[in-house]
């Protein structure tokens, strides 16, 4: 089993999503940003670190949520979430393709990785709180 962990970054009534390219493992599917453990990291020293690699930016995290084990034909992972706010930093794309803010309301409509549907699916009353 494979640990990555995502942020759900909030400002206001909007979360933050990344697209995939069209050469990656999920085509033009949106995500939350984030990524794999690595050996000796804890999952909140994890997200810290790729948030600042993929999007330049530093983050509070203010949660955790329920985590997700998703079976992809591939790979099978854990998807550890955090709720995030942004502290500092100017957002720039250095893997995705696309940056977007949603309405908390909008995550239904969105073409999202498998997983990371399910973590709005399972977590969607905590969703609602934020």
């Amino acid at each position: 089993m494979i640990e990555v962990c995502c942020a759900i970054i909030c400002e206001g009534s909007k979360f933050l999503a990344v697209q995939k390219g069209p050469g990656s493992s999920h085509p033009m599917k949106w995500e939350f940003p984030g990524g794999k453990i690595q050996e000796n990291e804890t999952p909140e020293q994890c997200i810290v670190r790729e948030i600042k690699e993929e999007l330049g930016i530093e983050i509070q995290i203010l949660e955790q949520w329920n985590s997700v084990e998703f079976n992809y034909a591939d790979k099978y992972i854990l998807l550890i979430p955090f709720i995030c706010l942004v502290i500092s930093g100017q957002l720039a794309l250095t893997e995705h393709i696309k940056i977007k803010w949603f309405e908390y309301d909008q995550w239904k409509s969105i073409d999202w990785v498998d997983a990371d549907f399910e973590v709005i699916s399972k977590n969607q009353e905590l969703l609602k709180s934020i």
